[in-house]
């Protein structure tokens, strides 16, 4: 990655954090931190303010996770948020749709001004896949998907399918039904967070860790996971 790059990335990632911390922060009492009754009372003030504005948040929170993601971000941040913020049926939903679209712009951005860098960079590295997507991109970029992307970090998730060429309407709609088992987890589980914060009048961490709304997704996140696993041996194994 050339320097000017990365420092155009340093930068752009140090405002977006600094704004999005700063909406996040701004309202906080920071003494108040260690006080669950503050949480409860954040809790009430957001959901509130979420209900009353769903549309126009709905619309922030699509812009917000677009950059984050075409500048590179990760991806779990922003589905913990968006299951808190919206649920888990809402949340899901934006955040799929959001999330696409921004690896698509990453990706469209990628191939178009930085082909031969991501290339030099990641070609080696994954040659041994380049020709088993070939075969079928859609199909094979789907199940990457699936699996979280064979443990590469997301934002280099999202350029791989520079190495062969990918179409972009295989690229967007193989990621967009890709995401939404992993994401309707991790959304449940923001969700989850969400309402023990309501419920509950002290913080417990047993009682949060068993609390269905918690152990449930964490448990439909393992058994993805062993699934994962066994897909990527079958299609992703040094064989093919």
């Amino acid at each position: 990655m050339s320097k000017h790059l990365k420092i155009f990335l340093g930068i752009s990632y140090i405002v977006i954090l600094f704004v999005f911390l700063y909406f996040v922060f701004k309202s906080i009492e920071i003494s108040k931190l260690d006080d669950f009754a503050y949480y409860k009372e954040l809790q009430s003030d957001l959901g509130s303010y979420i209900s009353e504005n769903l549309i126009i948040n709905l619309f922030y929170f699509f812009i917000f996770s677009i950059i984050w993601v075409s500048l590179l971000g990760f991806g779990f941040p922003i589905l913990i948020f968006s299951g808190i913020l919206f649920g888990k049926w809402v949340g899901t939903f934006i955040s799929v749709v959001s999330i696409s679209f921004g690896a698509l712009i990453l990706y469209s951005i990628g191939n178009f001004f930085f082909r031969d860098l991501v290339k030099s960079i990641l070609e080696k590295k994954f040659e041994k896949y380049i020709h088993l997507f070939q075969k079928n991109e859609f199909y094979l970029f789907f199940i990457y998907r699936l699996i979280g992307g064979l443990g590469v970090p997301f934002g280099l998730q999202n350029l791989l399918p520079i190495l062969f060429g990918m179409k972009k309407i295989n690229y967007f709609l193989a990621s967009f039904f890709g995401f939404i088992p992993s994401f309707f987890i991790i959304n449940t589980i923001g969700s989850g967070l969400n309402s023990y914060i309501e419920q509950a009048k002290n913080f417990n961490l047993i009682e949060l860790i068993l609390n269905p709304e918690i152990y449930l997704p964490i448990l439909m996140f393992i058994i993805l996971m062993i699934t994962s696993f066994v897909i990527k041996k079958k299609y992703f194994n040094d064989a093919n």
